[in-house]
């Protein structure tokens, strides 16, 4: 079975290289959704202060950037959610929130889930697993720079 062209051939410190030939640089991460790839950068919404983690070490970001999913039909069952160059964990109003959609989260660092995406949409399909990926060079309050 041939990969998705939204497969992750890299991940830079700065964006992605998708299978497609498509590159998303400038600091971007990526939303990977039903087969499409969108620019998403999830430290700009709410307070803009390029801020992904709350007080107690949490990936915590507004609802606002998970809208696509209230989109999209189907749904997909799986997010790979790539937090960027380390792990850690997502806050629990985040995960009730993604659980509403009827979306399991899966957490890990940028490069893991991108190889975790790639197998998964290749073995599952691309309806039934999304992708959200951070930049291994995004910092907390700096952004990717």
């Amino acid at each position: 079975m041939p990969a998705p062209s939204t497969s992750i051939n890299a991940c830079l410190w700065d964006g992605f290289h998708l299978d497609s030939g498509i590159k998303i640089t400038g600091g971007s991460g990526v939303l990977l959704v039903g087969g499409e790839a969108f620019k998403w950068r999830p430290w700009e919404a709410g307070k803009g202060a390029m801020k992904l983690v709350n007080e107690k070490g949490q990936f915590d970001v507004e609802d606002e950037v998970w809208g696509l999913f209230s989109l999209v039909w189907p749904k997909p069952d799986l997010l790979i959610l790539g937090l960027g160059k380390e792990m850690r964990p997502i806050s629990p109003r985040v995960r009730q929130h993604l659980n509403s959609l009827g979306i399991r989260v899966d957490i890990q660092d940028t490069r893991n889930a991108a190889a975790q995406y790639n197998l998964l949409a290749t073995e599952r399909g691309l309806s039934a697993v999304a992708g959200a990926l951070i930049p291994i060079g995004f910092r907390e309050g700096v952004g990717v720079k």
